[in-house]
């Protein structure tokens, strides 16, 4: 499965030509045994995208057309073998522009929208972003008195790290004579069980420092909660999602995947909803919080934006500059920061997710809201809120020549006075 510093890698890439080719396949059920639709789509793709590329590079762009070709010809390739031996368990992003030498293949969930095929200056996103959402690293926690397990989820993939075995004391058959050793042996065998407890509760704390997962998830006996929970470090507490009920000798990977993805579910979804209302609230207020496409874009720029939130089917148009990527809101022919030509953008939410994977600002897509429609689809959650920076006037500005001819009026009144 794709990483978080793979992403990053593919956020990053920019082809000037625009022949920076985005694949997603997302398998299908043949209707027949000839296993032909996929890779008939795939083509079809292929020969649009090819028609818009040397439609928008012109005689100029042929030798980029060219090794778009080869790109388009490769993936068709990989389509009609995904279809043949394909499984329907995964799909598969590719990533590619051989004009850079730059070729990535990744396996995703089976969860697209469909097999899609696009080209432009920067990778198309989107369908991770639906994907990650705020997906943090997750870890989850089975344990008991005497053996701990611990697993990564990352996209539906559970994968363990590790499996701990504390053995306890053996219990002997006597509690000695007129039972004058049990309560020594009780106490002795508690004593193990919270050392042993401790022990995973360190474990969990490293963890979350040394960056392996970022929340948790905990399965344990109910019994067992309330002595663990006494030795958890109060950041492991805030970091844990939630837990369920189980037993490590009866519990199956599948069982831990489905109620670890139902707790991280519907935290999820209460922390899009308290983040909307938040940025919402905030930006009525004057406070940490921004709305409309102009403000977010700003506070972008500003660095300001710890949550982005976006309607799921945002699409707005805005210009980005060819020289700093300054991205505008209004409609401009020259970058109002630098100067230079700037170009149209058809969707500034695929534009802007390379700036938010980059700087790891948290992202949710929104549905189906009211209020949120009445914002502009698009609000963000901020760090800060930064003062405007007033910026020095040039020589020969009219902000200048405005000072100046204050300053002679002055000089004037004086005299005659």
């Amino acid at each position: 499965m794709i990483t978080r510093e793979q992403i990053h890698e593919l956020a990053q890439f920019e082809d000037l030509s625009g022949c920076a080719l985005s694949f997603y396949f997302q398998p299908t059920t043949p209707s027949n045994k000839s296993h032909k639709e996929e890779t008939i789509l795939t083509k079809d793709l292929a020969r649009e995208v090819l028609r818009q590329l040397e439609t928008r590079n012109g005689t100029n762009g042929r030798a980029a057309c060219e090794s778009a070709r080869t790109d388009l010809e490769r993936i068709a390739s990989l389509s009609r073998e995904l279809q043949t031996r394909g499984n329907g368990q995964h799909a598969r992003g590719v990533f590619a522009c051989s004009a850079r030498g730059f070729w990535r293949e990744y396996e995703l969930p089976a969860q697209l929208g469909g097999t899609q095929l696009t080209a432009n200056h920067h990778f198309h996103l989107k369908p991770l972003a639906h994907l990650l959402g705020a997906f943090p690293r997750l870890g989850v926690m089975l344990l008991d008195r005497h053996r701990a397990r611990m697993f990564d989820l990352r996209l539906g993939e559970l994968t363990e790290r590790m499996d701990y075995f504390h053995p306890l004391p053996h219990r002997g058959r006597s509690d000695g004579f007129k039972g004058y050793d049990a309560g020594h042996v009780e106490r002795h065998f508690a004593d193990e069980v919270r050392q042993h407890f401790k022990h995973v509760a360190d474990a969990i704390k490293l963890g979350l420092e040394r960056g392996e997962f970022e929340k948790w998830i905990l399965a344990c006996q109910e019994t067992g909660w309330p002595l663990f929970s006494q030795q958890l470090h109060t950041y492991a507490s805030q970091a844990l999602l939630g837990r369920f009920s189980a037993e490590i000798a009866h519990t199956t990977n599948d069982d831990i995947r489905r109620h670890a993805e139902k707790i991280f579910s519907d935290w999820q979804k209460k922390r899009r909803e308290d983040a909307l209302r938040e940025a919402i609230d905030q930006a009525r207020a004057g406070g940490r919080g921004s709305t409309g496409l102009r403000r977010v874009l700003r506070s972008l720029e500003m660095g300001e934006v710890q949550t982005l939130l976006i309607g799921e089917r945002y699409v707005a148009q805005a210009v980005q500059c060819s020289n700093c990527g300054h991205l505008d809101a209004h409609l401009v022919n020259f970058c109002p920061i630098c100067g230079h030509e700037t170009r149209k953008l058809v969707d500034v939410g695929e534009a802007i997710l390379p700036r938010i994977i980059s700087k790891n600002i948290e992202l949710f897509y929104v549905k189906d809201d009211p209020e949120f429609d009445q914002v502009g689809n698009i609000a963000a959650v901020l760090r800060f809120r930064a003062e405007p920076v007033k910026p020095w006037p040039l020589k020969g500005t009219s902000a200048e020549h405005s000072r100046e001819s204050r300053g002679e009026l002055t000089a004037r009144k004086r005299n005659s006075a």
